[in-house]
């Protein structure tokens, strides 16, 4: 029997070890949790490795300050409402096609775009003032890799320290322009064909830029590091996996700093200063795409297509499979777009149906599911952001549905921005910045 979902969440009780099914009465796909955590564990810090100041002022990499949605406020004060009208600073137009996420310092805005089918790539300075486009500057051209037609040939979210803007384009290399649009040097990796196009992000530590690409190409897959100065090589890890679209996240623990990438099939963590495997676990699905976030001492990564989330206790040896999966659900978790972790809770949506979901991040409860919007295959891109007690989730039509963070499914309002969006919104000094189809809008 098949029924609409209503606009109301359903609260699923907690039962040891699984999740009851009332949620199916709903035609609401199930998540199924299995909580795996023994008995009297101590729960282990882990963090986010943060940025160093000043960029915790400003929109310096993918997803923000802290590496996974969550937005700190502060005295600012975002708008929560929005269309494509009311509350719009300025709206600039964008040339070209790409998918990535804007990135902000100073008084500057940060994009890469794509034209010819991808045989050409660039990076882009807008004023952050009005949307004025400043300058465009095109890295070598390469042959374009085939594409998956949601995918664009700049999906890929630049990051900055401030001094230089460091962007991957997959078969064009990884590139640094500095802000006054030179490029200061580029790093080309030949051929790295995969399934679907490229989409991982470069992620800055320290002195160097970290990227993973796994691919089939005769050079092979690969996590690498390289100087934030020069592009000059530091280490390379090969890696056996062909399939992925992620990007690497680096996490503190107590005693030491380590590099995770949730690949196909696995998760990994690799010492950043030489690149060596500290760690893997098993129990992801093929296709990879979400990054990980931290937090209640665990580590949370999902794959595939409404897949596992796994939620690891980082800084084992070896195969830790079996020691240090503290839960996991069963499916549900979204393919494309990222979860978020907002006090305590691991919000996510499922990109094959519409499914929002809300997990108690300490042991996996499952606090409730509902409906965003129409259910759709493939409906959202964006990965959610969390600030001032709402969770926000845009779907690919441009739509973002608000959220009442906690324990029960609250639907508080629906944005429409009017045109597709498929990039993650970049949050500075109480204006929310977004890429759609076509233009980057400032909303505030």
């Amino acid at each position: 029997m098949r029924r609409a979902a209503p606009t109301t969440g359903v609260p699923a009780p907690h039962v040891p070890r699984l999740v009851r099914r009332r949620a199916c009465v709903w035609a609401i796909p199930l998540v199924l949790s299995f909580s795996l955590q023994a008995p009297g564990h101590a729960e282990v810090g882990v963090a986010m490795v943060p940025v160093d100041p000043p960029a915790d002022r400003y929109w310096s990499r993918w997803r923000g300050p802290s590496g996974q949605g969550v937005v700190d406020a502060g005295t600012h004060r975002y708008p929560d409402t929005w269309s494509a009208t009311e509350n719009v600073a300025w709206r600039a137009g964008v040339p070209g096609r790409g998918h990535s996420s804007p990135i902000l310092w100073d008084d500057k805005i940060f994009l890469t775009t794509a034209y010819d089918d991808g045989q050409r790539r660039s990076v882009l300075a807008f004023s952050r003032a009005d949307g004025r486009l400043l300058w465009e500057t095109f890295v070598p051209p390469a042959a374009a890799e085939s594409m998956y037609p949601k995918n664009s040939h700049a999906s890929s979210t630049p990051a900055t320290d401030g001094k230089l803007v460091y962007a991957y384009f997959g078969n064009h290399g990884l590139a640094a322009v500095d802000f006054e649009g030179r490029l200061i040097w580029h790093q080309g990796f030949g051929p790295v064909p995969t399934r679907h196009g490229s989409a991982g992000s470069p992620l800055l530590y320290r002195d160097r830029v970290v990227l993973y690409q796994d691919h089939n190409g005769p050079r092979g897959s690969f996590v690498a590091a390289f100087e934030k100065a020069t592009g000059r090589e530091l280490w390379r890890t090969p890696r056996r996996e062909t399939v992925g679209w992620g990007t690497p996240v680096a996490i503190r623990l107590e005693d030491h700093d380590e590099i995770v990438v949730s690949g196909e099939g696995r998760v990994y963590a690799y010492d950043p200063a030489t690149g060596k495997e500290l760690w893997s676990c098993a129990g992801n699905l093929q296709e990879a795409v979400p990054t990980p976030v931290v937090g209640a001492g665990l580590l949370f990564c999902s794959t595939g297509r409404a897949g596992p989330t796994l939620a690891i206790e980082p800084g084992g040896k070896g195969d830790v499979t079996g020691e240090r999966v503290r839960w996991q659900t069963s499916k549900g978790s979204p393919f494309i777009p990222s979860p978020v972790l907002y006090d305590g809770r691991l919000y996510m949506v499922n990109d094959m149906a519409s499914v929002a979901s809300c997990h108690r991040a300490a042991d996996g409860e499952l606090l409730w599911q509902g409906r965003l919007g129409e259910a759709r295959r493939e409906g959202f891109s964006a990965s959610p952001v969390a600030l001032d007690g709402k969770v926000f989730f845009t779907n690919d039509d441009g739509e973002t549905f608000v959220l009442r963070a906690g324990d029960t499914f609250e639907i508080l309002r629906v944005n429409p921005l009017g045109e597709p969006t498929l990039a993650s919104p970049a949050l500075v000094d109480g204006k929310w910045y977004f890429r759609t189809a076509g233009h980057l809008v400032c909303i505030g």
